[in-house]
């Protein structure tokens, strides 16, 4: 979980829970001492300037014995177009306008520190403040929904009420599936500076390109598994939540929360670690589901397979798969300058014998098409297949 989010933990009885005081930090970083001081000045200028606070809630998931809800709280003119749709980042509507838009727009959004914010599950409420980004992160013990899909409510001091998809997976539930996003399900050709610069900042949201085969993929294995849980891990920034989101929408995803993190500094330095927030959140969905056996997907461009593969031997019990799918050459090279995979530079670690499936393809019908083999899809996954793409019986390896 993101670093300084604003928690609180709901018990069964009481009706209202004050957020818990957050545990002595460190002093932080210089970086994100002067992130903090320019973030408060932008915000007295604009509150000067007439602006408000207002909600972008973001789609949680839970069991029946917890829910955790994500939302942040932004700047906002009062009256007016707004930079971002409200609900975006629940899969509500796509307005048009939006996927016009450019992508550096949604790191210039200025956040709302400290803010007192009210999460409503049914009759219970959890008070919490947002953190120094704006986010909140907030976990309801005991809170009474039934497995499916349902919406809590966000209220942020200032603004009106939102709503928060959620979803709950059911106690019986075996099975889930946790995604990369960059260059896994969307070509963004991470991390080259200058070439992530121009996909993130300067194409509109609608010139982004879907990987061939994934959206099929998932939908086949969300399919076979009506009730499993998928969750996207990513180390794109919560900033780009209500594009990610939209891009899933529009291009066929099956629904499911993302898991980000912060973009800029942080307490301990100038950026976050991509690689711990991976682990750091294959771990708590381990803690989180301790019944559930997860797929894991992702890409061979940087650190999936790595990750994948200490997570698998750290608990074989708790992996059904893995899934990687494979950059060609120039992808490869656009994403750390060599034509090669980071494994193939590392002595391929991941491809040693291992206690559960795992195969490489590059797209999603190769992917499909082995994990068919290797019995983790039944034979109905053959109609996620289309037959009129020439790559659907394209080269893969499975280890």
């Amino acid at each position: 979980m993101p670093a300084g989010f604003a928690r609180a933990a709901l018990a069964p009885g009481p009706r209202h829970t004050e957020c818990p005081s957050l545990p002595c930090m460190p002093r932080p970083h210089a970086s994100a001492i002067a992130e903090d001081a320019w973030n408060s000045q932008r915000e007295r200028l604009l509150r000067k300037r007439g602006w408000g606070t207002r909600i972008i809630s973001h789609t949680g998931y839970g069991s029946t014995d917890f829910v955790r809800v994500f939302a942040r709280v932004v700047l906002g003119r009062q009256h007016g177009d707004d930079d971002e749709p409200r609900q975006d980042a629940t899969y509500g509507g796509m307005r048009s306008p939006y996927l016009r838009r450019r992508g550096w727009r949604a790191f210039f959004s200025a956040p709302a520190m400290n803010v007192p914010i009210e999460v409503r599950v049914g009759h219970h409420v959890a008070h919490g403040r947002s953190d120094r980004s704006g986010h909140i992160d907030i976990t309801f013990k005991g809170h009474g929904l039934r497995p499916g899909w349902h919406e809590v409510t966000v209220v942020a001091q200032g603004c009106e009420p939102v709503a928060a998809s959620v979803y709950i997976v059911a106690p019986d539930e075996r099975f889930g599936l946790i995604s990369d996003i960059d260059d896994t399900v969307i070509t963004t050709s991470l991390p080259r500076p200058m070439i992530a610069a121009w996909n993130t900042f300067v194409r509109h949201e609608n010139a982004r390109r879907v990987v061939p085969g994934m959206a099929p993929l998932y939908r086949t294995i969300m399919q076979e598994h009506p009730g499993a849980p998928i969750i996207f891990v990513s180390t794109g920034a919560w900033n780009t939540a209500p594009t990610l989101t939209r891009f899933l929408k529009r291009n066929g995803f099956p629904i499911g929360p993302l898991l980000l993190t912060d973009w800029g500094p942080t307490n301990t330095g100038w950026f976050r670690s991509g690689q711990d927030h991976k682990r750091a959140c294959l771990d708590r969905l381990a803690k989180d589901f301790p019944k559930i056996k997860w797929l894991l997907i992702g890409d061979d461009g940087q650190h999936d397979p790595r990750i994948y593969q200490d997570f698998l031997e750290a608990r074989p019990k708790r992996v059904a798969a893995v899934a990687i799918r494979q950059l060609t050459p120039a992808e490869q090279v656009l994403s750390h300058g060599l034509p090669v995979s980071t494994e193939e530079l590392a002595g391929k670690p991941a491809r040693r014998r291992a206690p559960a499936p795992v195969v490489y393809a590059p797209d999603g019908y190769g992917l499909l098409r082995l994990l068919r083999t290797a019995g983790i899809l039944g034979p109905s996954a053959a109609s996620g297949l289309d037959p009129a793409d020439p790559d659907a019986l394209g080269p893969a390896e499975s280890v």
